[in-house]
């Protein structure tokens, strides 16, 4: 027999959708929806550390730095998967919001303005985001390579 329905069961999607705009590198909104036991939400901060150590050796050694280069684009996926998800959970329909997350709460979820500004807010960032790992990448790429033509010419 299952317990009652309590406060407790009810799930926010507003609350689910800032929580993946400004925690959801670290797994945030899947912890909120499913708990510590959720596999996925535990596969968001490793990459996004290893990134951010990324970011620091980049500036302690500066732009030659080819670890650097692979490591930055890490932290860049993290935040744009983690802003799609912000997009699903705040543009999903409230009937199916409730289906899922609410089913016998004793509250039902009411999409209002503050689940559109993180929907908002999500779509700037992501976007964001995700042009500029790409553009770092193919930057970088684009560089080396550069750089394995000219030291191949000059040894001819």
């Amino acid at each position: 027999m299952s317990a009652p329905a309590t406060v407790r069961d009810y799930k926010s999607k507003t609350v689910a959708t800032w929580l993946a705009v400004l925690g959801g590198w670290l797994g945030l909104h899947r912890f909120y929806l499913h708990g510590l036991r959720d596999p996925l939400a535990w596969c968001y901060a490793p990459p996004a550390i290893v990134g951010l150590f990324g970011v620091q050796r980049m500036r302690a050694f500066g732009v030659d730095d080819h670890l650097a280069w692979v490591l930055i684009p890490l932290l860049g996926l993290v935040l744009a998967i983690a802003m799609v998800g912000a997009l699903i959970y705040g543009l999903t329909p409230d009937e199916r919001w409730n289906a899922r997350y609410n089913a016998g709460a004793a509250r039902q979820h009411q999409t209002g303005w503050a689940t559109v500004l993180g929907v908002i807010a999500a779509l700037v960032l992501g976007a964001g985001i995700l042009m500029a790992t790409i553009a770092f990448s193919a930057q970088r790429y684009f560089e080396y390579a550069a750089e394995q033509a000219a030291d191949a010419a000059q040894k001819r």
